[in-house]
């Protein structure tokens, strides 16, 4: 088997995904391949930049690889405005190759002018005309070696051999290719991969899953629109469904660890290896109102403490990361309580609730001793009302003594903010704005988001709704705000008015450009 992450998505970690599931075929024994295309297909691109015109992107072609070079060099990230020099023009190296074709590329998106994501009819042209893709030139080539070298040994002889009898051999034998597709910004690439491998591979199946698919299948009213492109959809976790296909009897386990392995572990854009690890899927909470997970119905699964702290035990000694990245939706106080009592070793971070553990100043500073040195926190309003309609279960008093806690324990707070939700308005946007700046000196960084309605939320069926997006694999309707606090008047607000606060303006030059979060921890102690 083959496992493919697709471009585009941010190239500092390794894909979690495709790691689990590799550890899940590694432990029955079977054989596979695991391919990073979005690192790869980037810096492919990185390294054929196209024809320069103006001064700036003419400096940041000639300076791409040294630029690349020091964003593995930890000394780039004691500097924050020569950091930002450099992701800004690796940046630009991207934003300009494409621009004429219609296709904005960045080192965080992907946004094609004429092809929606959103609309199955474009991914599907997307798979049709597979040349049209800006990384056409990376994986014509690559998925023709990767493919020979993983399902037709005889091909190593010479490719015209394999080219001839590539169908009977693949047929043979019964091989699959699975895709791991999470972010919005990597559908349009991975249906022009498929389509590419559908034309040169025909006998090959395609599965396809992840993150993004998981949501698509869960809208009201789901039915398969790539029935002719791909051979099997997964919802959820795919361990199991995989190992099914492939036959794979006898005793499965409930977890599988990952397997990091078969990953160009040294070759992601950050100062060292970060290593990626789940203590959990879904969230323990799971009662926010305006949540997917909650609007999805995710069941939440966590990996007993113990067993996750002997599995990151082994990965660190495996991997010698610089940092560990905890994906859980929230870090449950049962396994942050086993990260203070048994330090990893290194530096660590993830998203946090704002619970009752956080109120204890010396557990605090028990955790920074254990190597935490961030935690993302979703506050989302600085407005008890608000938080009490979305059922965040979050007290505003305790919300500022966490705050002041992680301060003095010298962890930095990463705060989320949500404007727009149907209980608010321009008063408890404006209380919001007064709560960040009376914490000014305890919020690190921060994340400003305006408020989407899923579209299988319990609040979609409660309010008038509109199109959001056009297309039929929208995650998101549109409402009318009961009390007139609509999108236009939010990006309003925040524009003209939060983010040029003195104190939030200075918070907000603190985000690490492009990479955002998945950086901020190494510019956090």
């Amino acid at each position: 088997m083959l496992l493919i992450y697709p471009p585009l998505a941010k190239s500092c970690e390794p894909p979690a995904g495709i790691a689990k599931l590799s550890g899940a075929l590694n432990a029955h024994g079977i054989s596979h391949q695991v391919l990073d295309a979005n690192l790869e297909g980037m810096l492919y691109l990185l390294k054929h930049p196209r024809t320069a015109s103006d001064t700036w992107t003419r400096r940041a072609v000639k300076n791409c690889t040294s630029n690349i070079a020091a964003l593995h060099d930890l000394r780039t990230y004691q500097s924050p405005d020569r950091y930002s020099r450099i992701v800004k023009d690796v940046n630009r190296v991207f934003a300009v190759s494409f621009k004429d074709s219609g296709i904005l590329l960045g080192l965080a998106d992907y946004q094609d002018q004429t092809l929606s994501p959103l609309r199955s009819v474009d991914l599907v042209a997307a798979a049709k005309h597979p040349e049209e893709n800006p990384f056409y030139p990376y994986f014509k080539e690559r998925l023709t070696e990767v493919i020979e070298k993983t399902f037709s040994p005889r091909s190593r002889q010479g490719r015209q051999e394999n080219l001839n009898n590539r169908g009977s051999e693949i047929k043979k034998q019964e091989l699959l290719i699975g895709f791991s597709l999470n972010y919005l910004s990597q559908a349009l690439c991975a249906f022009a991969m498929i389509g590419f491998i559908k034309k040169e591979f025909p006998d090959l199946k395609i599965v396809l899953g992840g993150g993004l698919v998981s949501s698509w299948m869960k809208r009201p009213g789901w039915k398969n629109p790539f029935g002719d492109l791909v051979d099997h959809l997964i919802a959820g976790p795919g361990e199991h469904f995989l190992l099914g296909l492939l036959n794979a009897f006898g005793m499965k386990q409930k977890h599988y660890p990952p397997d990091y392995s078969s990953l160009p572990l040294h070759d992601y854009l950050s100062p060292g290896f970060i290593l990626p690890y789940s203590g959990s899927s879904g969230c323990y909470w799971s009662k926010c109102t305006f949540c997917p997970e909650t609007a999805e119905d995710n069941t939440y699964i966590p990996i007993p403490a113990q067993t996750a702290m002997a599995e990151l035990a082994v990965l660190v000694e495996k991997t010698k990361p610089v940092l560990v990245h905890l994906l859980d939706n929230s870090i449950s106080p049962t396994l942050m309580r086993a990260l203070a009592e048994k330090p990893l070793g290194v530096p660590w971070y993830g998203f946090a609730r704002i619970e009752k553990e956080l109120l204890d100043l010396d557990f605090c500073v028990q955790l920074k001793r254990s190597g935490c040195v961030m935690l993302k926190l979703g506050l989302e309003s600085g407005d008890q009302g608000v938080l009490d309609k979305m059922q965040k279960g979050i007290d505003l008093e305790a919300a500022s003594c966490v705050l002041q806690n992680l301060r003095k324990a010298g962890i930095a707070a990463y705060v989320y903010l949500l404007f727009g939700a149907p209980p608010e308005t321009a008063t408890e946007a404006r209380r919001t704005l007064a709560f960040v700046v009376r914490h000014k000196d305890a919020i690190r960084f921060l994340n400003l988001a305006i408020f989407n309605m899923p579209v299988c939320g319990q609040e979609a069926g409660e309010l008038e709704t509109e199109p959001f997006y056009e297309g039929d694999l929208s995650l998101y309707t549109g409402f009318k705000h009961p009390q007139g606090w609509d999108r236009k008047a939010v990006r309003r607000f925040l524009d003209n008015e939060f983010k040029r606060h003195p104190a939030i303006a200075a918070i907000l030059k603190n985000d690490p450009p492009f990479f955002t979060s998945n950086h901020a921890a190494f510019f956090a102690r």
